[in-house]
């Protein structure tokens, strides 16, 4: 079920704040984990079991862990639970990729499995890996089997992140507080992501696909392309994101920002402290830290970096051009980390046009269907193949298409924050800001419903992974 669908909007989401304010505060997580196993089951009711039995099993390890933690059978207990969590995701995600190619390298020829990926296997695992192990390192074990099944499983942020860290929210699983302040911030949070998605990611979404079918390619179409898809992401992903926030608070939980609008950045590693911030503390604090960080010799430094992100690419898809993707990022952060950074300083137009040209040809790869095609689209910004610098068909798409990729451009910078926070802040305008912001969002809410009826481009990029 997706959260920019009509049945989300107007059947299950209403439902569920219904019967979740309903009950005594003791069964709150008790209904939010039965709407949220729902919700899941809406689309793959089969993998409600695997989802089930990660569950428990994390649950099991976790108690073992804690009564044995200061024993090395505590070790034990909690590399059996990462290893058994990480096995479902391997054998559901990761294994036609390893029979695929190890069948090229050996000449053999093992069928392929052709296993469906469950939805939010990719999250909830790292969300169980997390928990046995903050366990382990003297976080309180979770007794009520409930409670931490309500945390995996949780709907808002099941399907797309951000990850949620048990650490961040184990206190908010038994004591929370719920006002209509914070009921009213969820709200907006969530109409405000559902445009991102549905009134710019889709539209940018649809503009990908045209150039995949275009019949005439030129230099300015793959640029519009590329532009288009970085923004195509961002808006998809972190309009999700912004609705997982928006609906954690109204149930009484707040979740880690996830992006900080990471397109302003002046160099890649400030980049991937503003992009997905969730995925990357996680392996910051349970893979690279653990590797030594920076604390080691300058080889191994770098080491520990190209792991780190080849270890990232990978859990985005089961394809080598993710896996280059990654280690794109890990050769540029390497750089940044011994010269560049100094030098980025000095400008920051520069430093800016530099990262943004980056970023838009590492999504470029990102998206392509595999290396071959990622070669392509990459020759195809520079020319490669002789194409011209413009066609009939660009100059028609980019007329068709400006104001929704000038929308995005502007949308991914703070200035529309900025200027509502500024008049917020003056008498008059903070009275304007409070009468106008319900009706802005009640239009918006119409407007999305609208283009939700009308059967309008929907997908959601991250259902991928």
């Amino acid at each position: 079920m997706l959260f920019s669908s009509i049945t989300f909007l107007y059947y299950f989401l209403p439902l569920t704040i219904f019967m979740y304010f309903l009950v005594p505060e003791p069964f709150k997580n008790a209904v939010l984990l039965f709407c949220s196993l729902v919700f899941y089951a809406w689309g793959e009711p089969k993998y409600v079991l695997l989802m089930g039995l990660s569950i428990l099993l994390g649950y099991g390890f976790g108690l073992l862990i804690e009564k044995y933690r200061k024993k090395k059978l505590g070790q034990i207990f909690c590399i059996i639970s990462v290893v058994t969590t990480l096995s479902f995701l391997v054998y559901f995600k990761y294994a036609d990729f390893f029979i695929y190619n190890f069948n090229a390298v050996t000449g053999f020829k093992i069928p392929l499995l052709h296993i469906a990926l469950p939805i939010g296997i990719s999250f909830y695992t790292f969300q169980i890996i997390s928990y046995t192990l903050d366990v382990y390192r003297g976080e309180a074990a979770q007794k009520n089997v409930l409670h931490l099944a309500a945390y995996v499983a949780m709907f808002p942020q099941l399907i797309a992140g951000p990850i949620v860290r048990y650490s961040d929210i184990a206190d908010q699983l038994k004591n929370r507080k719920h006002t209509w302040d914070m009921a009213a911030e969820g709200i907006r949070r969530f109409v405000i992501g559902l445009a991102k998605k549905i009134l710019i990611a889709n539209q940018l979404g649809e503009l990908c696909n045209l150039f995949r079918n275009a019949q005439e390619k030129s230099v300015l179409f793959y640029w519009m392309y590329a532009l288009a898809f970085s923004l195509h992401i961002y808006f998809d992903f972190s309009g999700y994101s912004d609705m997982a926030i928006g609906l954690g608070r109204i149930f009484g939980f707040r979740f880690q920002e996830n992006f900080q609008y990471p397109y302003i950045s002046k160099s890649i590693t400030e980049f991937w402290r503003r992009w997905h911030i969730s995925l990357g503390s996680w392996f910051r604090d349970y893979v690279y830290i653990p590797l030594g960080g920076n604390r080691v010799s300058k080889g191994r430094h770098v080491l520990n970096i190209l792991i780190v992100w080849m270890l990232t690419g990978f859990w985005h898809g089961a394809a080598w051009n993710f896996i280059v993707w990654g280690l794109l990022f890990a050769l540029f952060l390497t750089i940044e980390k011994l010269w560049l950074l100094k030098e980025l300083k000095k400008s920051r137009v520069l430093s800016r046009i530099y990262t943004l040209f980056l970023v838009m040809i590492s999504f470029v790869i990102f998206n392509a269907a595999d290396l071959g095609q990622a070669v392509t689209d990459i020759g195809g910004l520079f020319g490669a193949g002789g194409i011209p610098l413009a066609s009939a068909e660009a100059l028609y798409y980019l007329k068709s298409f400006a104001s929704v990729l000038a929308l995005g451009v502007i949308g991914a910078t703070p200035a529309v924050r900025n200027a509502v926070c500024y008049l917020s802040d003056r008498p008059v305008g903070g009275r304007i800001v409070n009468g106008v912001e319900p009706i802005a969002l009640a239009a918006l809410l119409f407007v999305m419903t609208a283009y939700l009826v009308d059967g309008s481009f929907n997908p959601f990029l991250y259902f991928r992974f």
